[in-house]
């Protein structure tokens, strides 16, 4: 048998049902793993003795035969989610030491799935930021080069698939979070349709845009977790009303027509040219490009097709999304939870101390540009129109899928970027997300599929875009091109 830390998601799971392995000796191997690798900066809490008692518990319900496809599998959980058996910072010194009184659905539902949480990962502070060096904690790193971000800001959780810390781990995805770090960081990431996942628990920054989705190795191993995560919430007032789905199934089930060497036979795949410009690194069209050669060997055809608004993709979410956080983070007053300052005055300068000193600088920045579009005669020039161009945004992805089934293109324009090179300049992040974003405005599902490497050997990932609900159909693809390459077996030196 391969060492645990070698085995995803399904196959560890595989490995737990025939008793070929404990739930309890997997866990300690990974734990040893994780304290291994502490200079990666992905965990921020780890959990041994919690993690081994639910190990426990886990080999329990196997020895019973009870078993689910999850049960005993260990896993880490991006910390934007609360957890009442573990502390959640959001990344921020805000929320140092908070213990919240309840789970997160997705959370809960993960544990009811049998799964064993064995930490709390990095990110970008309150989900900000592309790179995961917003984090109050200290950045993580690529395990590929440890002198390059692993994207953000799901960065901790990219990590620790990516390092073999962990099969599988949760992630958000608000502007392209889940997709992002996937690519850089060589795993496959989903994002399903806006309120596939409950946001119940999730701490929020972009209430319209936040998704939960699973980060792993493979599209198996996300089908696999997407379908424990998702379900209707009558908690979160944007949880889609529909019934529990088995993306795996889904994944697995043949297209009509197909044949046994063509299993995408008949599909259409969309390639905007908006996604293919001038400026869009070599390296990653090479690989891009012989991601989709495999696509039309496996019996999927390219259309060509466009989305004309796609450069105004990133002005409208940087007005939508910190306007909807200058709202949510409102709450981060030092009143009932989290970060008060020390010593103040009366109650208003203990607000503004609370929070001048509990919130990082990207921050305090989205707050103060969404306090602004939101604030009297600037909310009709920019919140407003902005909202119109998201309309228009997601008119445009219709338009395209009456031509293809599903759109793919590039995650990011070039493959991760060294530490410290965007820090003086933040617009340069924000424009890596130009391909990402479009989905996220529209509510879409998408994913990051390995398809390769670029300059110095990094990673670079190929995103694939479904129409709403059409995650099956995404997974199925991927799952395709997995079975017929090893792209996604591909793993950095010395991990």
């Amino acid at each position: 048998m391969k060492p645990v830390h070698d085995m995803g998601v399904a196959e560890l799971a595989a490995a737990l049902k025939s008793r070929a392995v404990s739930s309890r000796e997997a866990t300690q191997a990974l734990l040893g793993r994780i304290a291994a690798h502490e200079k990666l900066g992905a965990f921020l809490h780890v959990d041994a003795d919690g993690a081994l008692a639910r190990a426990d518990a886990a080999d329990a319900v196997l020895a019973a035969g009870n078993t689910g496809p999850l049960t005993g599998v260990p896993i880490a959980h991006k910390d934007i989610y609360v957890t009442a058996d573990m502390p959640t910072t959001a990344g921020s010194k805000m929320l140092a030491g908070y213990r919240s009184p309840f789970d997160a659905t997705v959370v809960a539902k993960l544990n009811a799935a049998g799964t064993v949480a064995l930490g709390k990962l990095n990110c970008d502070e309150f989900a900000m930021g592309s790179a995961n060096e917003n984090s109050a904690y200290g950045p993580a790193h690529n395990p590929w080069d440890l002198g390059r971000v692993p994207g953000g800001s799901s960065g901790g959780s990219a990590v620790a698939v990516a390092a073999r810390l962990v099969p599988g781990t949760t992630g958000t995805d608000t502007g392209g979070s889940i997709r992002q770090p996937a690519s850089f960081t060589g795993i496959t990431g989903i994002k399903p349709t806006y309120g596939v996942c409950s946001r119940y628990g999730m701490i929020a920054f972009a209430s319209s845009l936040d998704q939960a989705g699973p980060m792993a190795r493979s599209a198996e191993d996300c089908a696999l977790l997407l379908s424990a995560m998702s379900g209707f919430d009558e908690r979160d007032a944007t949880s889609v009303q529909q019934p529990p789905q088995d993306f795996h199934g889904q994944m697995l089930a043949a297209r009509e027509g197909a044949a046994a060497g063509k299993p995408l036979a008949g599909l259409r795949i969309g390639l905007p040219k908006e996604f293919f410009p001038a400026g869009l690194s070599a390296d990653v069209n090479a690989a891009v490009r012989a991601g989709l050669t495999e696509l039309e060997k496996l019996g999927a055809t390219l259309v060509d097709v466009s989305l004309p608004r796609t450069e105004l993709a990133i002005p409208v979410y940087y007005i939508i999304a910190p306007a909807e956080a200058s709202s949510n983070l409102s709450r981060f007053d030092g009143v009932k939870f989290g970060h008060r300052a020390a010593k103040y005055e009366n109650l208003l300068d203990m607000y503004k101390k609370t929070r001048a000193e509990g919130f990082g600088p990207e921050v305090k920045r989205r707050i103060m540009i969404g306090s602004y579009v939101l604030s009297h005669g600037y909310y009709d020039a920019y919140y407003l129109q902005a909202q119109k161009l998201r309309r228009m945004i997601a008119d445009d992805f219709q338009q395209c899928f009456a031509q293809c089934d599903l759109i793919a293109g590039p995650v990011a324009p070039t493959v991760a970027w060294k530490h410290g090179e965007g820090k003086d300049n933040p617009t340069q992040a924000y424009l890596a997300d130009i391909f990402t974003l479009p989905g996220s405005l529209a509510g879409l599902p998408g994913m990051s599929v390995p398809v390769g490497t670029g300059e110095g050997g990094m990673p670079v990932g190929l995103q694939l875009i479904g129409n709403y609900f059409k995650e099956g159909q995404l997974l199925h693809a991927a799952h395709a091109l997995q079975q017929a390459t090893d792209w996604h077996l591909a793993a950095p030196s010395g991990f």
